[in-house]
């Protein structure tokens, strides 16, 4: 049976990084529902007409939504495993989801929770540079760019900002842990340190739901 892979961190703690990494090397596909939103809304498919209104009043997507989103995923893909990356946001969405699951004869198998410091994240984001030109992504401190380009900080990457995602990560998402936990269904895993020191403790964590 298809394995179902739940990646759950802060802003900054390499979830993306590593669900690419992982489906270069393994059958899993990545999801990250951001992403299948912005193909909804570009398709202008009715729900992604109804997504773009959403938006375009500067309101978030509900919880009902994204799971919807998620469920066109898994209709799509009902043979494959899946890393949903960055879902469920919400214990609200996690109990949406496990309804969905069930439709599919499948559940969440493990819940991965990228254990990653406050001060790490800002560091890792606060650090972040762009090329205006080009567009590519540097940082002072990891990646600097070569002499001559100049870079400018982009708003979603200064402090006060990154704060305040901290803060919203803290409340809404943190929880989605405890919810997991709870099932007996997560991996909390050191999320700091060099990229391939996280993604081998992710190995130990998820292989066997994978191979």
């Amino acid at each position: 049976m298809a394995s179902t892979v739940v990646f759950i961190g802060p802003p900054g703690c390499g979830k993306g990084t590593h669900a690419a990494r992982l489906s270069k090397e393994y059958k899993i596909l990545p999801v990250s529902v951001g992403e299948y939103l912005r193909r909804e809304v570009k398709a202008k498919t009715e729900l992604g007409v109804k997504i773009a209104d959403i938006i375009s009043r500067g309101e978030l997507v509900s919880d009902e939504i994204a799971v919807e989103v998620v469920k066109g995923v898994f209709y799509s893909n009902r043979d494959k495993n899946i890393l949903l990356d960055g879902f469920p946001r919400t214990v609200t969405q996690a109990v949406l989801l496990d309804e969905v699951l069930l439709g599919y004869k499948r559940q969440v198998d493990i819940a991965v929770y990228f254990k990653v410091s406050d001060k790490e994240v800002i560091r890792r984001i606060s650090g972040r540079r762009m090329d205006p030109v080009t567009g590519k992504i540097y940082h002072i401190e990891f990646n600097p760019p070569p002499e001559g380009v100049n870079t400018i900080q982009r708003d979603d990457d200064r402090i006060e900002v990154i704060k305040k995602r901290l803060e919203l990560f803290h409340k809404e998402t943190a929880p989605v842990a405890d919810y997991y936990k709870k099932q007996k269904k997560i991996a909390e895993i050191d999320g700091e340190g060099k990229p391939d020191e996280v993604y081998s403790r992710l190995l130990s964590a998820i292989k066997q739901y994978i191979e």
